[in-house]
């Protein structure tokens, strides 16, 4: 009865779900109602789904392995956001076709499926939409959750609709967690205890992951020759707090220069606007000639693709999405990975395993202000033994959470052969 009412709701609420997504293209429309073409061809065709583009990441060692090892399979990959379906455009050229999602209609999830003929459907994370899955199994596709994780928030939330949930969780032959805590959120949930097994996550696999070493000639003069602070992936409010405490390191080290990335680029004007009212100028990316980029002290990057290069140029990087509830904190991966120690506020329960591994190995800090940045900041700059000690600390620490993309694969051969 439950999904008879979901379903339902999901008839009267598609114009007003359209409008809400913000797809207003033509083509767009048509994936949103699961109305695609996708190329004939290939065994097994697989359909993979993320949320945006941190799930993309997760998936990206998964579709290099898959087509490694089954160079005839054929990928679709949809995503729940325009900013998602280009990240995984760029970072999985494997893919045969890179989609919005259908919204999570019985229509369109059917038309999505008669159309793209799936033979395996791999669903990244907490995109637990109930007729993707209960839909995929009625058309005989075989079903897997990969780096699945339910928060303890969500699982409360999840539990008031088990009838929903629960039957479609139940509908995975495989569910892969991230941690044994979420291991047990899903079979509290319905999943079959012989089918939950604890992988870890793949988003640290370190073998996919680029150098990221590239940067634009005006970025490399921005970056040149001086200590840096990056905050990066913020949200609102953080950029106050970031450029309040930058304020006062500046006057402590008056050569550290501060890159402020906001997670969504539609956000810049704002926090430019919170840099602006810190006492600060920042500098667009965007519009940054080469003079401006060697006077500038501040940089707001309002452009994609090139936060990853420049952890590599940094001195200590601050991970956003943290220092207030709702976001459950970015991914430190990337800082990680380029050897930068890093702080984090105290919300980061998306990232629970890998930030307290690196606060165990010294390798990163809370903070929760201004004050508590300052101090973190100040302790690594004014021993640069100390810093780099961290750094590589950080990396260490990410390099012994690594496997999780094999053993993944291990677990998905069988479903991928039987597909």
């Amino acid at each position: 009865m439950l999904r008879a009412v979901y379903n339902a709701l999901w008839y009267a609420a598609l114009p007003i779900a359209m409008l809400a997504s913000r797809t207003n293209e033509p083509l767009d429309q048509r994936e949103r109602r699961g109305q695609i073409a996708v190329a004939p061809g290939g065994h097994p065709r697989i359909w993979m789904h993320a949320a945006s583009v941190g799930e993309v990441e997760g998936l990206r060692p998964i579709a290099i392995g898959i087509r490694r090892e089954f160079p005839e399979a054929l990928i679709i990959l949809t995503t729940m956001t325009p900013a998602g379906r280009a990240a995984a455009r760029s970072r999985i050229p494997e893919a045969a076709a890179w989609l919005l999602a259908p919204f999570d209609s019985p229509f369109a999830v059917r038309s999505f499926l008669e159309s793209a003929k799936p033979t395996l459907l791999l669903v990244a994370e907490t995109e637990l939409w109930p007729n993707f899955f209960i839909e995929a199994r009625n058309a005989g596709v075989k079903i897997a959750v990969v780096n699945g994780r339910i928060t303890a928030r969500s699982a409360a939330r999840y539990a008031k609709l088990r009838s929903l949930f629960g039957t479609a969780i139940a509908c995975g032959d495989l569910i892969l967690a991230q941690t044994e805590a979420d291991a047990r959120r899903y079979r509290a949930l319905g999943a079959a205890e012989d089918r939950v097994v604890v992988t870890g996550n793949t988003k640290f696999d370190l073998d996919s992951m680029p150098a990221g070493d590239e940067l634009s000639e005006v970025l490399e003069d921005f970056a040149r020759g001086r200590p840096i602070l990056i905050a990066g992936s913020t949200g609102p409010g953080e950029e106050a707090i970031v450029a309040a405490a930058y304020a006062e390191l500046r006057a402590r080290f008056p050569n550290l220069a501060l890159i402020v990335a906001p997670r969504h680029l539609e956000r810049a004007d704002e926090a430019a606007r919170a840099i602006k009212a810190a006492g600060l100028e920042a500098i667009s990316a965007r519009a940054m000639t080469a003079e401006q980029a060697r006077a500038a002290d501040v940089l707001l990057l309002d452009t994609m693709g090139e936060l990853r290069a420049l952890y590599r140029r940094g001195a200590i990087a601050f991970v956003g999405g943290s220092l207030f509830e709702g976001r459950g904190g970015q991914s430190p991966m990337e800082a990680a990975a380029a050897s930068v120690p890093i702080f984090i506020g105290p919300y980061h329960e998306k990232q629970a395993e890998v930030v307290q591994a690196m606060i165990r190995a010294s390798a990163a800090k809370l903070v929760s202000n201004a004050r508590t940045i300052v101090d973190a900041c100040a302790s690594w700059l004014t021993d640069e033994d100390a810093r780099l000690a961290a750094g590589a600390r950080a990396r260490a620490t990410l390099a012994e959470l690594n496997g999780a993309a094999r053993r993944t694969l291990i677990l998905l051969r069988p479903l991928i052969g039987l597909a």
